[in-house]
């Protein structure tokens, strides 16, 4: 029994994104389909590496990153070198994410601040503004 053959439509359709997508991928070199005739189409192993680089860009890896994941995991049939890669890279951007967090934080505890102060200007009576300017 044969693995099933995707059309890009189809591959598209299954992973939720456009066909124009999967044509993007397969530019960059990320994807490889056969040829069936002047059709391009798509093995198990092409879907499973598109669910990969979707991933990938959800977590926030770059299409580099991504090819050098997909092109370990070809040299290497152990996948540990895969998987050594995987870590180094999600050490890193667990770390600028966890950065962009904390300054975030700070970021929405001065705008909450300041929303509170200009809360309160507005809350103030104006018979102080009005006396001041000559009322």
């Amino acid at each position: 029994m044969s693995d099933p053959l995707y059309t890009v439509t189809q591959l598209a359709n299954d992973l939720g994104v456009t066909a124009r997508t999967v044509r993007f991928y397969e530019d960059k070199g990320l994807l490889t389909p056969q040829r069936a005739g002047t059709t391009r189409v798509y093995a198990h192993r092409d879907r499973v590496r598109l669910m990969l680089i979707l991933r990938g860009k959800r977590l926030g890896f770059s299409l580099r990153e991504i090819k050098e994941y997909l092109d370990l995991r070809e040299t290497d049939p152990s996948g540990r070198e895969q998987m050594r890669a995987l870590l180094k890279r999600l050490n890193g951007r667990i770390a600028r994410l966890v950065e962009q967090e904390q300054a975030l934080a700070e970021t929405l505890a001065e705008m909450r601040a300041l929303e509170q102060q200009t809360l309160a200007a507005l809350a103030a009576p104006e018979d102080g503004r009005k006396a001041r300017r000559g009322g």
